[in-house]
């Protein structure tokens, strides 16, 4: 079937249907040893470390050369160009598990740097990890946060850690409080504020000590975006199908990316499924009588590392099984258009190009393995699947 532009274009694979990948069976590129430098003591007893060296950071970094820039600049391709990277059949070394690896060590950046960070305490519990750097910045707030001696609980680099002071003794307290620091230190310190408060807790489910800064989460290293991932997905005459978003080029991060169907982050307040039920309307027009059929199928967590930024993240994976006659429809201005595209195609978008927004990549790899796309086979197999759970899931 020939590629047209219309939004319900549907990319169909050549010849037979394929029912899973055909990987060459080279050793992945890149491997996942155990890390070599040392983290504070607290870091290590608290983080469930993503075991990429230095080297193998480094070398996908010089295959990805500037894949890091496209995450926050604008996207330079169009569908066509999707459409090509995707009916690709090339053999060469790009056919295996690394372009796969590749997508996952840019989640998981700079964790060389683990040791520049010192605990977030409150009530007793790490509830962030807040670089040094920016704990010069925190300083200043006397009446806001405090700088602890190290114990044997809680340690760093540093000999202290940070808490809040004592005279904020509620939920309410600490939110307005830390939200006053946020405004003074403004865009020019914590740039994209964007009026949205995420839950700070130690674990999923655990009490919620304050709320914060969405923008701001990842300066105190909070589990910034407990959020919400769904694949949505066709199948017809025996083939699957993946619906992929591609983001508004106004949208301030990842303009112009390739993206889930529905995807967003968690706020304070609302449950998963709630969440979902919401983010199906507002993105991809999908009424509650479908989106309430999505399935909860797992969670993938990553660690990511940015100068001052400490991202932990965890996203709970959904599918949903669409109609074939099902057509998106973005409510919100978030997204420019809709395509769907062979799974098998979507496979080598993943693997040979950085056109998905990064995070995005981690779900639809995790998709592929639970529906056999990706199998025992292919050399590496488990310690992909392991390293997509490479950050702090809890």
């Amino acid at each position: 079937m020939g590629i047209s532009s219309g939004i319900t274009t549907i990319c169909c694979c050549s010849g037979t249907s394929i029912s899973k990948l055909h990987f060459h069976h080279h050793l992945p590129r890149a491997s996942i040893p155990s890390i070599s430098p040392s983290p504070s003591p607290a870091l290590q007893g608290r983080i469930k470390f993503s075991s990429f060296s230095s080297r193998s950071v480094a070398a996908a970094r010089h295959r990805l050369g500037s894949a890091t820039a496209s995450s926050v600049g604008s996207s330079c391709f169009t569908w066509d160009d999707v459409f090509r990277a995707g009916e690709s059949n090339e053999t060469d070394s790009a056919s295996d598990l690394g372009g796969f690896f590749d997508r996952v060590i840019l989640c998981n950046r700079n964790l060389e740097k683990l040791n520049e960070f010192m605990p977030f305490v409150i009530a007793n519990q790490i509830v962030g990890y807040v670089h040094f750097g920016f704990a010069d910045h925190l300083r200043k707030f006397r009446d806001v946060f405090v700088f602890q001696k190290d114990t044997k609980a809680f340690s760093s680099n540093f000999g202290c850690h940070v808490t809040l002071h004592s005279s904020l003794t509620t939920a309410e307290d600490r939110t307005r409080a830390v939200g006053d620091v946020v405004k003074c230190l403004g865009e020019e310190l914590i740039p994209g504020i964007r009026n949205e408060l995420f839950p700070v807790v130690s674990s999923f489910g655990s009490p919620i000590f304050f709320s914060v800064e969405r923008a701001a989460a990842p300066y105190f290293g909070t589990k910034q975006a407990y959020g919400v991932h769904m694949n949505g997905y066709v199948e017809k005459d025996g083939q699957k199908y993946l619906w992929v978003g591609k983001r508004s080029e106004v949208k301030p991060t990842y303009p112009g990316m390739l993206d889930h169907l529905v995807a967003g982050g968690l706020p304070h307040g609302i449950s998963c499924e709630k969440n979902l039920v919401k983010e199906c309307e507002e993105e991809a027009g999908i009424p509650s009588s479908i989106s309430g059929r999505a399935v909860p199928v797992g969670a993938i967590s990553y660690m990511d590392i940015d100068g001052h930024r400490f991202k932990r993240d965890v996203m709970f994976c959904y599918d949903l099984k669409l109609p074939e006659g099902f057509i998106p429809r973005n409510e919100d201005g978030e997204v420019e258009s809709f395509k769907l595209v062979p799974v098998t195609h979507v496979a080598n978008i993943i693997r040979s190009t950085e056109f998905y927004k990064a995070n995005c990549n981690l779900v639809i790899i995790d998709f592929l393995f639970r529906h056999g796309y990706i199998t025992p086979e292919n050399i590496g197999y488990l310690k992909l699947l392991q390293s997509l759970r490479s950050g702090d899931c809890s």
